[in-house]
């Protein structure tokens, strides 16, 4: 199998040599090659592209990768769903992600760390057999095909950066070529159909953007920026069926829409249009309908409209967060192979559950707060209903990451007397519902952030470091991070805008949000002030609310009356009242009298008479400063 290895300049050159005259064939000839080689021709020969093929676009199927326990599996269903309902086609302890169908519409390559560490598969949709392409420990993934069902080109994690690179399908004797090899995060390509271009995310620019690379030239001038847009992050690229748009999807940060953009190779330097909603998109093979995935800010939907926007099926829960999209014609056994019947009969598992812990002295049958064990917190306890998921997701994250992210919390539980900062008086930890991950990881490199805008409201994707970096926990980020802490560097425009992008940091990270969401602990949006107001940020936090208000949920712990005037007690300290500063006591003085004020008589006397020493009073002593009592 095809092994990763580093290279020199000359080897680069090479090999991408090599590589161009390899994908020759991938291109639609439009004219007889005159060169007399044998071996160029029979290339050619076997990797000739085979006429475009367009279908209706009735009866097509759609093929997901969709996260459930915590794993990511894939399913098929058809586009309307009537004819094929949403069916699991593989199941495991592992992640099955980004699903491509090939050209011919027989094969389906995806990137699995099913034998513990990320390469590349694919699955024959005949027979459910899955073969093996790539073998390597560096993580390998969304791979997409070249016209003629030969070749993938893929992200894949080389040298502490994600590059471009491309590898056969057949041929397992052929190395591992590379496309890129930046500094910057390059991921996410996709093979345009006339085989000398691929399209790609890339942070070159300093935010995510669409980018295409000409296998025709070497060097910098084989790049170029489709989208430049400084104040939006692009993902997923794909073309239509004859490589005439390009389709992808687009979170602005400022002004301007989130959601599916199409660029037109036609009119190269006209910028994209908005088409409809959506974080994920896939063209039919007619292009003339789009399939999308849809975001909320705990669950995602599938929806499809064409390419005026008429929506054509209406949002539809996805039972999971989608890793994968793609949508075309393929011919499906009939019975589906036992492979995908078994997947789709199997039931993940429940992956915790309540245990009441009885407690008599509660009043009028209310809840109540239990201690969680071992982990540090200003009041370490958590909702009796809660708790279980709680310890089951720490331990979930001890074997994703390597280490107890959660030992160590900024809060769990707040009791009502207590106050927290200012806009959070209505806060979810009061509720016991709601934890709050230490903040301080960000400090130290071990946890960072991605911005999500979801309407008018933003959320925070939180990644962790996993402790060991060879491949076998964790992905690499593909985005770039937000920093909120750049706000404090005195630049009028990071301040206003609450930060600014970072670069991609480089190892394996776990998505904490996503496993949590398994664990069904959600993510809380940002306060509309968190621009200017750091802890309105809420980055760390997450809240198990089983669809309860606020108020409902703090209802289950307090009696009405306590929640229309709770009493504000300040947090214990030493000094729990601000004590004036003791100053000295000025002493008194009397006022002189005439009649009896000494004076030094020059005339010496023999017997002075005594002059009457004033009686000096004495001084108060202070008294202590009453301590403040907490009622």
């Amino acid at each position: 199998m095809p092994v990763h290895h580093t290279t020199s300049p000359a080897k680069v050159f090479f090999a991408l040599t090599i590589l161009s005259a390899l994908l020759l064939g991938c291109a639609q000839p439009t004219q007889a090659t005159p060169a007399p080689d044998s071996t160029l021709e029979l290339i050619l020969d076997i990797t000739s592209t085979p006429s475009v093929i367009r279908y209706s676009g009735e009866g097509n199927l759609v093929f997901l990768s969709i996260e459930e326990n915590g794993y990511a599996h894939l399913f098929v269903q058809s586009n309307p769903p009537q004819d094929l309902p949403l069916t699991r086609i593989t199941t495991g302890n592992w992640n099955d992600i980004a699903p491509a169908l090939s050209p011919d519409r027989t094969q389906l390559a995806f990137a699995s760390d099913r034998n513990g560490f990320w390469d590349l598969y694919v699955m024959d949709l005949q027979s459910g057999s899955v073969n093996q392409i790539t073998n390597s420990p560096e993580y390998d993934s969304a791979p997409s095909w070249s016209p003629d069902s030969q070749w993938l080109v893929f992200e894949t994690y080389t040298s502490e950066n994600l590059e471009v690179s491309v590898v056969s399908v057949n041929d397992r004797t052929q190395p591992i070529l590379p496309i890129t090899q930046h500094p910057a995060s390059d991921h996410s390509p996709v093979w345009a159909p006339d085989g000398r271009h691929v399209a790609f995310i890339s942070t070159r620019g300093g935010d995510s953007d669409v980018w295409l690379a000409n296998l025709d030239l070497t060097g910098e001038d084989r790049f170029q920026n489709l989208s430049n847009t400084p104040f939006a992050s692009e993902n997923y690229p794909v073309w239509n069926f004859d490589g005439s748009q390009l389709l992808w999807a687009s979170i602005s940060q400022t002004i301007g829409y989130s959601g599916l953009y199409i660029w037109n190779a036609a009119d190269p330097e006209r910028t994209a249009y908005w088409v409809g909603d959506g974080i994920w998109g896939s063209w039919n093979e007619t292009a003339e309908k789009i399939v999308a995935v849809t975001n909320g800010s705990n669950q995602q939907y599938i929806t499809s409209y064409d390419i005026k926007g008429t929506l054509l099926l209406a949002p539809t829960p996805l039972p999971g967060r989608a890793r994968g999209l793609t949508w075309g014609f393929a011919d499906l056994s009939n019975p589906l192979p036992a492979t995908f019947t078994q997947a789709a009969e199997s039931t993940p598992p429940a992956l915790w559950s309540p245990q009441i812990t009885p407690e008599a002295d509660v009043p009028n049958q209310r809840w109540h707060v239990v201690e969680i064990t071992d982990v540090q917190a200003p009041y370490p306890q958590l909702h009796d209903l809660v708790d279980e998921s709680f310890n089951s997701l720490r331990n979930r994250v001890i074997i994703e990451t390597g280490w107890d992210v959660l030992s160590s919390l900024e809060n769990v539980f707040i009791p009502l007397t207590t106050s927290l900062d200012p806009g959070l008086e209505e806060d979810w930890l009061y509720t016991g519902r709601a934890f709050a991950i230490n903040p301080l990881m960000a400090d130290t490199g071990w946890m960072v952030t991605l911005r999500e805008d979801i309407g008018a409201q933003t959320y925070w994707r939180v990644y962790v470091r996993a402790t060991i970096q060879d491949g076998s926990l964790g992905e690499p980020i593909h985005n770039a991070p937000w920093n909120l802490s750049a706000r404090y560097e005195l630049n009028p425009r990071t301040y206003e805008q609450g930060g600014e992008y970072a670069a991609v940091p480089s190892g394996y990270w776990i998505d904490m949000t996503a496993l949590s969401n398994a664990y069904n602990w959600e993510r809380l949006p940002a306060l509309p002030n968190w621009r200017t107001y750091y802890a309105g940020a809420r980055f760390t936090e997450f809240a198990l609310t089983n669809g309860l208000t606020w108020y409902n949920a703090m209802l289950e712990l307090y009696p009405t009356d306590a929640l229309v005037t709770p009493t504000r007690v300040l947090a214990p300290s030493l000094t729990p009242t601000r004590t004036p500063t003791p100053t000295e006591t000025p002493r008194p003085t009397r006022t002189p009298r005439p009649t009896r004020t000494p004076t030094l008589s020059p005339t010496p006397t023999l017997s002075p008479t005594p002059t009457l020493s004033p009686t000096v009073t004495e001084t108060p002593t202070p008294t202590q400063t009453p301590p403040t009592i907490i009622p």
